[in-house]
C-alpha cells in the first residue's frame, strides 16, 4: 500500500520534523504526479488532507481497440470507485502466439480495498489484459525499472550479436546454396528413378526396362561397368535387348545449331518412330522462303548483324539467366535469325533493293538516247528494248537498277515475283511428295507407293509443274527484239489464261498472234488433264480395293507366322532393353530401332477405310490447288515489304535530305533517327515477324502435309542437365 499522507514522526524536534515533513511532502507530490496525474491530485487532494488514505493499484497492457469497453466496464462494475490512467504504446508489439503485429496501451488502475482489487483483476482477466507486478515503494519501483532497463540492454546486445552471427552463417551458407540445390536435385532424381526399378527374386539385383538410343548401347555398357567398379559391387550389370510391341519414342540428335530448327518441327508434332525428319531440309528452305518475302539488302543486313552478335556472344549471353520470354525466344533462335538475315541479303541483292533503292554494281544494260531538250521537256520517256536503248545483254545478277526509277516497276516486278513464287511452291511441294517416298520405302509399304505416291506425283506434275514449264518457255522463247512477230513480247500468251483453258478443255481465242507456245500443245494439254483426272479415282479407290482383296485372300489361307507391318518376321525392330544392376547403380535399357510410323488397317472396317481414303484424296486434290495459290504469299509479302520501305523513304527520310543549310543538317539528324526507328520497328521487327509466321505456315501446311504425320512422342532421357533446367524454370515461375 502507498501512504499518501504520512503521520508526523515521533521524538523528532520541531525544526527537523518540519524539514522531514517537507521532504515527505515533496516525495509524495512526485509519486502522485507520476501515478495519479494532476487530475487525481486535484480530485483527491482536498478530501485526503489530514487522513491516511491507503490506495492499491494494478498495472498492465491491453489491446488498444479493447480499451474503451474496458474503461466502461471498470466504471460500471466498481461504481466509479477506481481511477484509471492509460497511455498508448507507439511501436507495435509482436503477438507471441501467432507473430502478428498488434497495437497495445499501458494502463494503471487505483482502487481502495481488497474487494475492488479482486473485481478489477477479474475484469482485466476477462478483457485478456496482461498484468505486470509493480512494487509499492518508490525506491523499489526505481530499482525494478533500472533492472528492467539493464536486462533490455543486455537482451539487445545478445540479439545484436545473434543477428550478426546469423548473418555470417547465412552468408557462408549462401556461397554453397546453389551447389546444395544441385546435389539435392540430382540425388532426388536418382532415387526417383531407382524407385521405378523392380527387385530381383534373389533380392540382390534391380531390374528395369527403358528406351535407349541404339548408337549409345556401347557407351551405356561402359558407363554401367564403370559404375560397378566405383561402387564395389560384386554383381556385374547385364544389358539385354527385349522384344516389345510398343512404339518406341523418337530421338533426333541435335546441336546448338540444329536445335532451333528441330524445335520448329516439334511444335507441329513429334515425328513418328523412324519417320522422315523434315528438320535438315528446313535449315535451307525456311530461311530461303523467308528471304523471298523479306528480300532487302539493308534490312537483311540488320537482321544478320543482330543474329551474328548473339552467335558471337553466345556464352556470356547464355550465362545471364533472364525471365524475359521475348529475349529467350530471340536467343534460342539466334542461328535462324542469322540465316534469315543472310538469305535476305542474297534475295535483296537479286531484287537489287536496299532500303527501297538500287545498287548499280555492274552497270545498267539500258541507256537513254534522247537529246537533252527532249529529256528536259518530257517527264516520262519510253525505252524500247528492241532498239539501241537496250544493249542486248541482261544485267549479270538480279534486277537491272533502271527499273527502280521506272513508272512500270510494280507491273514488271509483280509479274516476276508472282511467277517465281509459283515455281518455288511447286518445287517445294514436289519435294515433299518425294520425301514421302522414303517413308514408304523404309516401312516397306508398297501399297502406299502404288496407290498414293505415284498418282500424287502424276497429278502434281501434269498440272502444276507443267504450268511452271510454260513460264520458262515463255521467258526463253519470247523477246521484244525477235523478228518473228508471233514470238515477240506482245504476242506472248498469258500463263494463267492458258492454264484455265487447259483445265476447262476450252480452246483459246485466235487472233493476230499464235495462242500456243509450241506445236502440239493443245493435244498435249488434253492428255495431261485426262491423266491427271484419272489419278483422282486411282487415289480414291485403289488402296481400299487392294485391302479388300488382301482380306479375302487372307480369309482362305492358314495363319502365317507373325510378321510386323515392316515385314520383319522376328518382330525385332521394336525392342526394349533389360538391365540388371545392384542398388547403387542406375540401370537402363534400349530400343533398337523401330517400326513406328506405319499405319495399319487390320482392325478398321472397310467403310471407314473408304471414308478415310476419300478424305485424303479430297484433301490432296483440293490442297494441290489451294497450296499452290498459297505460295503466292511469297509475292504478296515481298511486294508489301518493298512498298513500305519506299513509303518510309519518300515520306520521311527524303524530307530530311531535301533540307538545306545548317538547319537542314540538324533536321536530317532528327528525321534520320525517326526513319531508323520506324525502319527497325516496322520493317525489320513487324514485317520480319509476319514473314516468319507465313514461312512457318508454308512448311507446316504446304510442305509437311505431303509426307509428315507427326504422331510420335519425344524420347526423354535421364539427364541431369534437363532436370536442373526444368527445376530452375519451375522455381522461377
Amino acid at each position: 500500500m502507498i501512504t499518501l499522507n504520512a503521520a508526523p514522526a515521533i521524538g523528532v524536534p520541531n525544526k527537523s520534523r518540519n524539514r522531514y515533513q517537507q521532504m515527505a511532502d515533496s516525495h509524495r507530490e512526485e509519486e502522485q504526479v507520476n501515478l495519479l496525474g494532476e487530475e487525481g491530485i486535484r480530485a483527491g487532494g482536498a478530501g485526503a488532507q489530514g487522513q491516511n488514505l491507503k490506495l492499491g493499484f494494478v498495472a498492465g497492457v491491453i489491446l488498444r481497440e479493447r480499451l474503451p469497453a474496458f474503461e466502461r466496464m471498470l466504471w460500471r462494475a466498481c461504481r466509479g470507485n477506481v481511477f484509471l490512467r492509460q497511455a498508448m504504446i507507439e511501436s507495435p508489439l509482436e503477438d507471441p502466439s501467432n507473430g502478428d503485429k498488434v497495437y497495445k496501451s499501458v494502463f494503471i488502475i487505483f482502487f481502495q480495498g481488497d474487494q475492488l482489487k479482486t473485481r478489477v483483476k477479474k475484469i482485466c482477466e476477462g478483457f485478456r489484459a496482461t498484468l505486470y507486478p509493480c512494487p509499492e515503494a518508490p525506491t523499489d519501483r526505481r530499482e525494478m525499472a533500472m533492472g528492467v532497463m539493464t536486462r533490455i540492454e543486455d537482451l539487445n546486445t545478445v540479439l545484436g550479436q545473434t543477428q550478426d552471427h546469423r548473418h555470417r552463417v547465412l552468408v557462408a551458407a549462401a556461397k554453397n546454396l546453389k551447389n546444395w540445390f544441385v546435389k539435392v536435385r540430382k540425388i532426388k532424381a536418382i532415387y526417383h528413378t531407382l524407385n521405378l526399378f523392380n527387385l530381383d527374386v534373389t533380392q540382390k539385383c534391380l531390374i528395369a526396362e527403358c528406351w535407349v538410343p541404339l548408337l549409345d548401347m556401347e557407351t551405356i555398357q561402359i558407363a554401367l561397368r564403370r559404375g560397378t567398379e566405383r561402387s564395389g559391387s560384386s554383381v556385374p550389370p547385364i544389358l539385354n535387348r527385349m522384344e516389345t510391341f510398343e512404339d518406341p519414342p523418337t530421338y533426333n540428335r541435335t546441336n546448338k545449331f540444329t536445335n532451333a530448327f528441330q524445335a520448329l518441327i516439334n511444335a507441329y508434332g513429334v515425328a513418328s518412330y523412324r519417320e522422315m525428319n523434315p528438320a535438315p531440309y528446313t535449315i535451307i528452305t525456311f530461311p530461303f522462303l523467308f528471304a523471298v518475302m523479306f528480300g532487302d539488302l539493308g534490312h537483311g543486313a540488320i537482321m544478320a548483324l543482330f543474329g551474328l552478335w548473339m552467335v558471337l556472344k553466345e556464352k556470356p549471353l547464355a550465362a545471364k539467366k533472364t525471365d524475359n520470354e521475348i529475349w529467350n525466344i530471340f536467343f534460342g533462335g539466334r542461328y535462324i535469325i542469322f540465316l534469315m538475315g543472310v538469305f535476305s541479303m542474297y534475295t535483296g541483292f537479286v531484287y537489287n533493293d536496299i532500303f527501297s533503292k538500287s545498287l548499280n554494281v555492274f552497270g545498267s544494260s539500258w541507256s537513254i538516247n534522247y537529246n537533252t531538250s527532249t529529256v528536259m521537256t518530257n517527264k516520262a520517256l519510253q525505252l524500247n528494248p528492241g532498239s539501241n536503248d537496250y544493249s542486248g545483254t541482261p544485267y549479270p545478277i538480279g534486277v537491272d537498277p533502271v527499273w527502280q526509277v521506272s513508272d512500270n516497276k510494280i507491273i514488271f516486278l509483280n509479274a516476276y515475283k508472282m511467277k517465281i513464287s509459283i515455281i518455288f511452291g511447286v518445287i517445294h511441294m514436289l519435294f515433299g511428295v518425294f520425301v514421302g517416298l522414303f517413308n514408304h520405302r523404309y516401312f516397306k509399304n508398297k501399297m502406299a507407293i502404288y496407290c498414293e505416291f505415284i498418282p500424287q506425283v502424276i497429278f502434281l506434275v501434269f498440272l502444276f509443274f507443267y504450268m511452271t514449264l510454260l513460264m520458262f518457255i515463255k521467258w526463253t522463247k519470247y523477246s521484244a527484239d525477235n523478228e518473228n512477230k508471233n514470238l515477240s513480247a506482245g504476242c506472248a500468251p498469258s500463263i494463267l489464261i492458258t492454264f484455265i483453258n487447259m483445265v476447262l478443255f476450252k480452246p483459246p481465242q485466235k487472233g493476230l498472234c499464235n495462242p500456243y507456245m509450241f506445236g502440239g500443245q493443245a493435244g498435249l494439254q488434253k492428255f495431261l488433264v485426262v491423266i491427271a483426272l484419272l489419278c483422282v479415282p486411282w487415289m480414291l479407290l485403289a488402296k481400299p480395293l487392294m485391302i479388300m482383296r488382301s482380306r479375302k485372300q487372307a480369309a482362305h489361307q492358314p495363319i502365317a507366322p507373325y510378321s510386323n507391318e515392316n515385314g520383319d518376321a522376328d518382330g525385332g525392330l521394336n525392342q526394349h532393353n533389360n538391365v540388371q544392376a545392384d542398388g547403387t547403380q542406375q540401370a537402363g535399357g534400349a530400343a533398337a530401332g523401330g517400326g513406328g510410323g506405319g499405319h495399319g488397317h487390320e482392325n478398321e472396317e472397310m467403310s471407314e477405310i473408304f471414308i478415310h481414303q476419300g478424305i485424303h484424296t479430297i484433301e490432296y486434290v483440293l490442297g494441290s490447288v489451294s497450296h499452290t495459290a498459297s505460295y503466292l504469299r511469297l509475292w504478296a509479302l515481298s511486294l508489301a515489304h518493298a512498298q513500305l520501305a519506299e513509303v518510309l523513304w519518300n515520306m520521311v527520310l527524303k524530307n530530311g535530305l531535301q533540307q538545306g543549310g545548317w538547319i537542314g543538317g540538324i533536321a536530317l539528324w532528327i528525321i534520320f533517327a525517326v526513319w531508323a526507328v520506324l525502319t527497325v520497328g516496322i520493317l525489320v521487327l513487324m514485317e520480319g515477324l509476319s514473314a516468319f509466321l507465313h514461312t512457318l505456315r508454308l512448311h507446316w501446311v504446304e510442305f509437311q502435309s505431303k509426307f509428315y504425320a507427326g504422331l510420335g512422342y519425344a524420347f526423354q532421357p535421364f539427364s541431369f542437365e534437363m532436370i536442373l533446367e526444368s527445376s530452375s524454370n519451375s522455381s522461377e515461375d
